[in-house]
C-alpha cells in the first residue's frame, strides 16, 4: 500500500500535496479558471468581455472599465494635443495683457493730457487777445484766471483723490490749458517773443532732467527729497503771502510782481528765486521719473499711469510759469 506523500512548500511558490493511492493531484489554491483568466493577456481584449461591463462616458468613448477591473482610456484627439503645444509655446502675459503699467502706456497718458492742454490753449489765447482793440489794448485777464482758479481745485481733488480717475485728470488738463493760454497771450502782449524763450527754456530743462535721470547720473534719494519738500513748503508761504499782499494793495502797483519785483543788491528777488524754483522744478521731474520706474518695476496697476502723467504736467506747467516769469522780469529790468 501506497502513503499519500507530501513535498515540502518551496518559497515563493504554493503547495501542491499528492495523493498516490488515489492518484489526484490536488491544485493550488490560486490556480483557478478565473485567475488563469485574469492573468492571461489575451483575455484582456475587449472582444472577450462582457459589453455591459463597459462603461462609455458622455462625449465619446474616453475610458472603458475592463472586466479585470482595470480601466483602459482612450488617447486624447489630435487637436487637443494640438492646442496644448501651442499654449505651451505661446509668449507669457506681459504687462498689457495682465494690465500692469508700462512705460509706453504712461507715454501715451501723458501726450494726451498735454494734447488736450494745447488744444484749449488754443482757445485761451484767443479768448484773452479777443478783448483787444485800439480803443482797448487791454487783453482780457479772465481766460487765465478761471483757468488757474479751476486748475487749482481739480489739481487738489487729484492729489488727494485715493484713486486716479482719468475724467478728473483731464478735466485738469483742459483748465490749465486755458490758463496757460491765457497767461501766455498776456505776456506775449506785453513782451513779444516771451512766449518762445520760456517755451525753448521749458523743454531744455525737461529734456536734460529726463536724460540724466535715464543714465543714471541723477536719482532721487531720501535726503533730497527732504530738503525739496522743506523748500516747497517755503516757496508756497512766500507765494502765499506775495499774492495777499499784492491783492490788498499793501505793495506799490509799480511791482508787477509783487515782491519778486524787489531787488537785493540791485538783482530782483523773483530772479535768485527763478533760478532756485528751476532747480526744485527739475528735481520734482526726477521725482516723477522715479515714480514711474519704480510702479513700472513692482507692477503697479495700469491705472496709475494716469496718476504719473498727471504729475508729470503739474511739474512742467510749474517750470513753464517761472521761466516765463523769470524772462519778464529780467526783460523788465533792462
Amino acid at each position: 500500500m501506497v502513503s499519500s506523500q507530501q513535498h515540502p512548500a518551496t518559497p515563493g511558490r504554493a503547495s501542491a500535496s499528492v495523493d498516490l493511492q488515489h492518484g489526484a493531484v490536488d491544485q493550488p489554491r490560486f490556480w483557478s479558471v478565473r485567475a488563469v483568466a485574469l492573468n492571461n493577456p489575451a483575455f484582456n481584449n475587449p472582444a472577450f468581455q462582457d459589453p455591459r461591463a463597459v462603461q462609455t462616458y458622455p462625449g465619446g468613448s474616453q475610458a472603458a472599465r475592463l472586466g479585470n477591473g482595470q480601466t483602459q482610456y482612450a488617447p486624447p484627439p489630435a487637436a487637443t494635443n494640438a492646442e496644448l503645444e501651442g499654449k505651451f509655446a505661446a509668449p507669457s502675459a506681459g504687462a498689457q495683457q495682465t494690465d500692469r503699467m508700462t512705460y509706453e502706456d504712461t507715454v501715451y497718458k501723458t501726450i494726451a493730457l498735454f494734447a488736450v492742454m494745447l488744444v484749449v490753449a488754443v482757445g485761451g489765447w484767443i479768448w484773452t487777445m479777443s478783448s483787444v482793440t485800439p480803443t482797448n489794448p487791454e487783453p482780457n485777464v479772465a481766460p487765465w484766471l478761471i483757468g488757474a482758479l479751476g486748475g487749482f481745485v481739480l489739481a487738489m481733488v487729484n492729489i488727494f483723490k485715493k484713486q486716479p480717475s482719468a475724467p478728473l485728470i483731464m478735466a485738469y488738463a483742459a483748465f490749465q490749458g486755458l490758463f496757460v493760454g491765457g497767461i501766455s497771450a498776456y505776456f506775449e502782449f506785453m513782451m513779444p517773443g516771451i512766449v518762445v524763450q520760456a517755451t525753448l527754456a521749458t523743454v531744455s530743462v525737461v529734456g536734460v532732467t529726463l536724460a540724466l535721470f535715464a543714465s543714471g547720473k541723477i536719482r532721487a534719494s531720501k535726503r533730497a527729497t527732504k530738503i525739496f519738500m522743506i523748500a516747497m513748503i517755503g516757496y508756497l508761504v512766500f507765494s502765499l503771502l506775495n499774492v495777499g499782499l499784492m491783492l490788498f494793495g499793501v505793495l506799490p502797483a509799480d511791482q508787477m510782481f509783487g515782491l519778486r519785483s524787489a531787488t537785493i543788491a540791485g538783482i530782483p528777488i523773483g530772479l535768485i528765486l527763478g533760478v532756485l524754483v528751476v532747480i526744485m522744478a527739475a528735481y520734482s521731474l526726477v521725482l516723477d521719473f522715479d515714480q514711474i520706474q519704480q510702479g513700472v518695476r513692482n507692477g503697479a496697476p495700469r491705472k496709475l499711469a494716469w496718476k504719473a502723467a498727471f504729475g508729470i504736467m503739474v511739474t512742467v506747467i510749474w517750470l513753464y510759469v517761472e521761466i516765463l516769469r523769470m524772462i519778464a522780469i529780467i526783460r523788465g529790468s533792462n
